[in-house]
């Protein structure tokens, strides 16, 4: 059994795809949606609520671990390994190293939220694997919102114009952008638009596709996905099918977070 972890609705596009890798794997998500964003948050207060997100995880005895958040991943990912045995997962190595392999330009864009960008995590991570590249990092802080609230019809024109402001620097400076929050390629349209001719990597599916690979052999089941979130899951299964692309994951069930 995998886990994954987000602060909210962004991870399931992460489940998503691992469930195309792993149709048989069986899932267990957690959403702290009574707790998002956790981009605006200190490094300190993401940490423990990362720590108590993956204490839920491991009451269903789990596998391996994906941690969907850009945001947990740049800020609690060393604690959590070092805390587990089990292997866990980030978003950020992987997607870094996608966007190495498919830059022609040696110009890579990032955007995240603050604390991702203010981190610095995804530009180690591809200077790491090649100190000749140039990143050039935004932060987008209403994306999550957007997408949480709704915002995500292609042509809605409250989402393109904020697309448009945030990512007025990197237009004609890059050729590849990591979309370094797995709510992004929800609204990938609008950043499509903004930067006709990029190329997006969705950092949820490089970690789907890095954990699948390291794990896939070992993992079997009956292909169950259990849902739960820490703020009321009205609406959830509405909002989820968005982020799902038909993948059914039956209703969310709420639990106190603060337990664990």
């Amino acid at each position: 059994m995998i886990g994954i972890f987000d602060s909210g609705l962004g991870g399931l596009t992460g489940l998503c795809e691992l469930r195309r890798r792993l149709p048989l794997c069986d899932i267990v998500y957690f959403g702290d949606t009574g707790r998002i964003p956790y981009g605006t948050k200190s490094a300190s207060t993401i940490i423990r609520y990362s720590m108590q997100d993956m204490a839920f995880l491991s009451t269903f005895g789990i596998d391996a671990a994906l941690v969907a958040c850009g945001t947990a991943s740049s800020t609690a990912l060393d604690e959590l390994r070092q805390r587990y045995s089990i292997p866990i997962f980030g978003v950020i190595d992987p997607a870094a190293k996608d966007a190495v392999a498919v830059t022609r330009t040696g110009r890579i864009g990032v955007i995240g939220t603050p604390t991702t960008i203010k981190s610095g995590s995804f530009e180690r991570a591809i200077k790491h694997l090649d100190k000749s590249i140039e990143v050039t990092a935004v932060a987008c802080p209403l994306f999550v919102h957007l997408v949480e609230d709704g915002f995500t019809t292609p042509g809605d024109e409250v989402t393109r114009a904020a697309a448009r402001r945030y990512l007025e620097p990197l237009a004609g400076k890059v050729d590849v952008l990591i979309l370094g929050c797995t709510h992004y390629p929800i609204i990938s349209w609008a950043i499509e638009e903004a930067l006709p001719g990029v190329r997006l990597i969705s950092s949820g599916r490089s970690a789907a596709d890095a954990l699948a690979d390291a794990v896939g052999k070992t993992q079997s089941g009956s292909g169950s996905v259990r849902c739960y979130v820490s703020d009321s899951p009205e609406g959830f299964e509405a909002a989820a099918g968005v982020f799902l692309d038909g993948i059914d994951v039956g209703k969310a069930e709420q639990i106190d977070i603060s337990k664990y």
